[in-house]
């Protein structure tokens, strides 16, 4: 197999091999895919999925952290958080410092998937790391985060 030309080589709409943000398309909806076939029969999406560890990870985190973690808007999160409370795999409290903050707390039973989640997410990490090797795989997740640009940490 050839390899691509450089980007340089090549006059600008010939190939849609070198449309990247088609690529990342691609490449997110065949990591959705395989998601969904790890992690099916628990009916979680990646984002809940996220957004449970954040909130395992971050005990008394809010709605507010979540949302700015995951650049997503004040509704999108509402919608996340309200599903996942209605499963009872996480529960709202009130802040003991700040009556106006709602804070967010794993349940017993969000502990128990996250543990069953977390064990099958090494499944979807081999996945991805054997298509690339070690300093390929550290690269593209180095590049990727160039990208959305969000420092992902603790509140």
């Amino acid at each position: 197999m050839n390899a691509p030309a450089p980007f340089t080589e090549i006059p600008a709409a010939t190939s849609i091999d070198h449309v990247l943000d088609l690529h990342l398309r691609l490449a997110q909806g065949a990591v959705q895919r395989r998601f969904s076939e790890i992690f099916n029969d628990l009916g979680i999406t990646q984002t809940q999925l996220t957004t449970m560890i954040l909130i395992s990870d971050n005990p008394g985190a809010s709605q507010s952290d979540i949302g700015r973690t995951l650049q997503m808007d004040r509704a999108t999160v509402m919608g996340i958080i309200n599903r996942l409370e209605g499963r009872g795999l996480i529960q709202r409290g009130q802040s003991a410092t700040d009556k106006r903050r709602q804070t967010l707390e794993i349940t017993e039973d969000g502990t128990a998937m996250l543990t069953t989640a977390r064990e099958r997410s090494s499944e979807l990490g081999a996945w991805l790391k054997e298509r690339f090797s070690d300093a390929e795989f550290h690269m593209l997740a180095a590049l990727l985060k160039r990208i959305h640009d969000v420092e992902i940490k603790a509140f």
